[in-house]
């Protein structure tokens, strides 16, 4: 049995000990070094938006998203000048299943952190083709909800997050001006059904007509 002052001094010891463990453990901690940020090869995502890499069974960008991001029609988006950040983003989504499309599931569960980093370097770096707007009947309408929205329904104007020619805003807001009518009128529906999940436009595409979504959807084509 210990005595009073001994049980002290011996509940000292250990408080003692066990703080000069935290203080260790602390310090061991803060002194390993941050994960290193992984450093984009646009030369390498060129090679393999063209070429695909058939030994990890990854299939070339370049067969539905055109040569330098730029596809031949609205079945698939543009994706030349997009911001790096974007497509990286929806890159993982896909590849996570947070954004469902069956073909880009598929493509997007081959390739590593690396490969979207390199892919999505190459791409920012094209320059898009631009487009036009085809409908005379509703160019006014897609103007006018574009650059000022729907005031009566409460949809601001894309314009404020995507700018005035849909440059949009890097790590932000994705690039639109250029893109296809057809996809962007796609990806509005899309994302009224609640399909493709984003909190922000699910609650503006919910308040879009088919006619109001047809008319800004060609506007935005034409845009650059």
């Amino acid at each position: 049995m210990f005595s009073n002052s001994q049980n002290s001094i011996f509940k000292i010891i250990q408080v003692g000990f066990l703080s000069l463990i935290i203080s260790v453990s602390a310090w061991t901690l803060a002194a390993e070094p941050a994960p290193a940020a992984i450093k984009a090869d646009a030369a390498a995502g060129e090679a393999l938006y063209g070429n695909g890499d058939s030994t990890r069974g990854i299939t070339a960008c370049v067969s539905c998203h055109g040569a330098a991001g730029n596809s031949g029609s609205g079945t698939w988006p543009k994706l030349a000048g997009q911001h790096a950040a974007y497509i990286r983003n929806q890159l993982k989504h896909f590849k996570s299943g947070e954004r469902a499309n069956g073909v880009m599931m598929g493509m997007s569960m081959a390739l590593t952190e690396q490969d979207i980093t390199n892919i999505s370097a190459y791409l920012s770096k094209q320059v898009i083709k631009p487009g036009t707007a085809k409908n005379k009947d509703t160019i006014t309408l897609g103007q006018s909800i574009y650059r000022g929205g729907i005031a009566a329904k409460g949809v601001p104007a894309c314009a404020g997050c995507h700018g005035p020619a849909g440059a949009g805003i890097p790590d932000q807001f994705p690039q639109v001006g250029g893109q296809w009518a057809d996809y962007t009128e796609a990806q509005l529906v899309a994302l009224r059904a609640g399909a493709r999940k984003n909190v922000q436009m699910n609650a503006i595409a919910a308040k879009l007509s088919d006619l109001e979504m047809k008319a800004v959807a060609d506007y935005i084509a034409g845009i650059h």
